[in-house]
């Protein structure tokens, strides 16, 4: 049977007392900034002491029979987070007094009586969280307490002690918040070095799925540095196929020795239940973004300022790149940007990070996310095959810079046989959504489902900004520059959908 990703649904793990206990699929947020909601409970250390633990984990021993004692020393700093926030309802039911039972009651219950919704109403979730240190810091994940009224923090004992929660600090990007109660002499956990696991390690879950209480479940880790799953901005995920549900958010993820690897986040799922495929953020992670909270209420991030794209043996061979080179594309530099003031320039190769050799985008990404604005950062580059070295200085990632990222007739593009081409003008900026400030170009009009340019990845509404290295001004110009391209294999620089990449196209594939 035939599984399409579309079917996937990706779940963050809060559970809501409204209803079916699950969430729908999570829209980004990009304010990492803090709301009245969120102002800290008191003036917060600069550094909270939290217990590390990063001695490796023994793996020569036999599978014991019982995880009863990593249980008993971990599941107590496990704690249950309760919210509420005040809901507007946006359609003025109370005019409406007709509504169907059903429908009424499958989101409201019998609060209301089936009659009538009101014009604001309680909203609560369920979710879970970490006691880190014994004086109350929590961590637990941005979804669970972002625009919250109230946040209740219910100890794992038996004496069920419950404490009002204060937000220090939320980072959306990764997903990762703190907390603060007012308590002397809390049972924590301590911190593992994230770095260290391994693939087929064993690790338990520890959590709150869909309020039914304290719960743990084992699997081991399926995978480590997962990202491109478009959940968070930064990801850096832990897979495991330890049973998480909705309620699970923010809970641990601990190994056999008790201590946190990572806070559990989110799952892939047709049915909105565990299928075996969810994912922590380490605790390495979780770590140095509840530091970066603590000392200044909020995560400043270092700012590169280009546009990455992955690096493949084909591009590679284009750029002239020495065989099984590693590293990013730079597709466009940013204007203004810190990559610009030091002379960066689309087509350079950035293979190493302060020494540190770069493997794809989102590890870069996540390498220059971890530094602060006006850090110094060495940048190692291959231009045309020649390396060259620069002194970089960061610049801050703000919220607007995070965000970004029948036609006239032109001609059939030689080289690229099956592509036709238009000038950017009113109507093709209007067709293909073109912005104001793209001005230079030829716009894919139309474009063969069997050509070699389409099987590369071109497609109608793309902008060729380059044939084989030289710009191209307009659709005359890509039609003459087409006509003089020697060689059957060619690199195209591309706008497309709101980006910049390259793209090779190989026209001896042609059948």
């Amino acid at each position: 049977m035939k599984m399409t990703l579309k079917k996937l649904i990706v779940i963050l793990l809060l559970a809501t007392t409204a209803g079916v206990a699950v969430i729908g699929t999570k829209s980004l947020a990009v304010d990492s900034t803090k709301t009245e909601k969120d102002k800290p409970a008191a003036a917060a250390p600069a550094k909270a002491a939290v217990a590390v633990d990063a001695a490796p984990l023994s793996r020569d021993a036999r599978l014991g029979t019982s995880y009863a004692s990593v249980v008993k020393k971990a599941a107590p700093s496990v704690v249950y987070i309760s919210t509420s926030k005040t809901v507007k309802n946006p359609h003025n039911w109370d005019q409406q007094p007709f509504m169907p039972d059903d429908l009424f009651r499958r989101f409201f219950g019998d609060q209301f009586g089936g009659r009538r919704l009101p014009r604001e109403f309680k909203q609560r979730g369920l979710g879970s969280g970490v006691v880190v240190t014994k004086d109350g810091y929590i961590l637990t994940n941005n979804h669970v307490v972002d625009g919250a009224d109230e946040i209740k923090v219910t100890l794992a004992n038996k004496e069920k002690r419950e404490f009002t929660a204060k937000v220090v600090g939320r980072d959306p990007k990764t997903d990762i918040a703190v907390l603060k109660v007012e308590a002397k002499d809390l049972p924590f956990v301590a911190l593992a070095d994230s770095d260290k696991l391994e693939v087929g390690d064993v690790v338990l879950a520890v959590g709150n799925p869909f309020g039914v209480g304290q719960t743990v479940t084992m699997g081991i880790v399926s995978a480590t540095g997962r990202g491109g799953l478009g959940i968070e901005e930064y990801e850096d995920f832990i897979q495991t196929d330890a049973a998480i549900n909705p309620g699970n958010s923010g809970g641990a993820l601990v190994d056999t020795e008790g201590r946190l690897v990572g806070i559990n986040t989110a799952i892939l799922s047709r049915s909105g239940g565990n299928m075996g495929v969810g994912f922590a953020v380490p605790s390495n992670l979780a770590h140095d973004i509840m530091d970066r909270l603590l000392k200044g209420g909020k995560v400043s991030r270092g700012y590169l300022g280009v546009l990455m794209q992955e690096l493949d043996p084909e591009l590679a061979k284009t750029l002239k790149a020495p065989e099984n080179t590693t590293g990013v594309i730079v597709a466009d530099v940013m204007a203004k940007s810190a990559a610009a003031d030091a002379g960066l320039k689309p087509k350079d190769i950035i293979v190493a990070l302060n020494g540190k050799p770069v493997q794809d985008p989102r590890s870069l990404k996540l390498a220059v996310g971890k530094l602060n604005p006006g850090d110094k950062v060495e940048v190692k580059v291959l231009r045309r095959g020649e390396a060259r070295n620069y002194t970089i200085t960061l610049k801050e990632l703000t919220d607007d810079v995070a965000s970004v990222t029948k036609p006239q007739e032109g001609g059939e593009v030689d080289a690229l046989d099956g592509v036709t081409v238009g000038d950017i003008d009113q109507r093709t900026r209007a067709q293909f959504k073109l912005p104001s400030d793209l001005t230079k170009g030829a716009v894919i009009t139309e474009i063969d489902p069997n050509s070699t340019g389409y099987e590369a990845g071109l497609r109608e509404g793309d902008v060729l900004l380059e044939i084989d290295d030289k710009p191209v001004a307009n659709a005359e110009e890509a039609v003459e520059i087409s006509k003089h391209v020697k060689s059957k294999r060619f690199q195209v620089w591309v706008w497309s959908g709101g980006v910049k990449r390259f793209v090779v196209v190989d026209e001896s594939k042609k059948k």
